[in-house]
């Protein structure tokens, strides 16, 4: 008796197993080639992977975690303000005038000390929609605290120039100085030294300013024309830290460079030719976190990325720069102290993150009628204006 089964099996060399011969090739074929295009497919993303995972641990070993400042401030937690609203971030830049390090000593002879060369207390509203920047002069007359000197002795409070916190005991001491001054509590802190400034000015390819009239300056190191010019690092340092030589040689005219420049900075950075070209963005990110110090909890991408991956939304008219309001001390005319009560307007408005203002000049009334107005300027200024 024939099984039904086999005899309905195709003969060999029929047309119909030709066909099924051509179909299982076909098959095999398209798996080899799934294969082959999942492996290598597998593999591009672990060499993407590997690769991130080394640019991210090289970006992240760039930074210095500030351990001794925040064991300090640990230690006087007690006495330090409370933040008031949730969500709002507070963060003090210091520009350190450091000689000590690769390639800051051509700036002068390293003391064995430094100052702040430059402060900016840096407030991110809670719904980040606006960020304001307010610099705090070095040579404002504060009250210092007893702070640990850098060769572990304790000094005594005392009243001095604001720079004299950092010189005595670096950024914990500044931290303190300035919560004291504002009751303003700092969240994080960040220390950047020259050579820092200047490869973040060149990683973006220069920063354009503009001049009022053309700078011959030996001291500065300056040597450019009238009207808008890019600065490279270089250039940029000696632009914002010439004080006696350019402009009216106040430290008000020098605060308000600094300030351009960094707005031009803003705008430069957030700029999508730098913001989505990975190969502009990666020297960047090189440069600036090679020259960060920052307390522990910045010190990484991860914390540096959580702190500012709402930023690139504000707009730029909510990007402002200003000065604390300041007058000439009443002993010393080469010093400052704060003009009350617009001061303690501006620190109370940053401790409840209320709006704030700028204009040209602080007498014009702010456009802004719920907000106090104070001498400054936003990012979405012109640079020439």
């Amino acid at each position: 008796m024939v099984d039904g089964r086999r005899s309905a099996r195709p003969r060999t060399g029929s047309a119909a197993g030709a066909h099924a011969s051509r179909a299982g090739l076909v098959r095999r074929r398209r798996r080899r080639w799934l294969y082959g295009g999942a492996l290598g497919a597998a593999v591009t993303l672990i060499g993407v992977s590997v690769a991130g995972s080394i640019v991210y641990a090289k970006l992240s070993a760039n930074i210095t975690p500030d351990e001794a400042a925040a064991a300090e401030l640990a230690r006087y937690e007690k006495e330090r303000p409370t933040a008031l609203v949730k969500g709002a971030q507070n963060i003090l830049l210091i520009g350190s005038d450091s000689r000590a390090g690769a390639g800051n000593g051509k700036y002068g002879r390293d003391s064995g000390t430094e100052r702040s060369d430059t402060t900016i207390l840096l407030h991110l509203s809670a719904d980040r929609r606006s960020a304001t920047a307010v610099s705090l002069p070095r040579d404002l007359m504060v009250d210092v605290p007893g702070c640990r000197r850098r060769d572990g002795s304790r000094g005594e409070p005392m009243f001095a120039m604001f720079n004299y916190a950092f010189q005595t005991g670096g950024s914990a001491c500044t931290v303190r100085t300035v919560e004291k001054l504002t009751g303003v509590r700092v969240d994080h802190h960040v220390v950047v030294d020259f050579s820092g400034f200047k490869d973040m000015v060149d990683a973006v390819d220069g920063v354009e300013v503009c001049l009022d009239e053309p700078i011959d300056d030996k001291a500065a190191k300056l040597r450019l024309p009238a009207g808008r010019v890019t600065l490279d690092g270089e250039q940029a340092l000696g632009y914002v830290r010439a004080r006696k030589s350019l402009g009216n040689g106040s430290d008000t005219d020098r605060m308000d460079r600094q300030q351009r420049f960094l707005s031009a900075l803003v705008t430069k950075v957030r700029g999508n030719d730098v913001l989505l070209n990975p190969v502009k963005l990666y020297p960047v990110l090189d440069a600036a976190t090679s020259s960060l110090t920052t307390d522990p909890a910045l010190a990484s991408l991860h914390g540096l990325y959580d702190l500012v991956r709402g930023l690139r939304d504000i707009p730029a008219s909510r990007v402002r720069f200003l000065t604390v309001p300041r007058e000439a001390y009443a002993y010393d005319a080469n010093r400052d102290q704060l003009v009350q009560p617009a001061a303690e307007n501006l620190f109370r408005r940053l401790r409840t993150d209320r709006p704030i203002a700028v204009s040209a000049a602080s007498a014009r009334e702010a456009a802004d009628k719920s907000a106090a107005a104070f001498r400054g300027r936003t990012a979405a200024d012109d640079i020439c204006g």
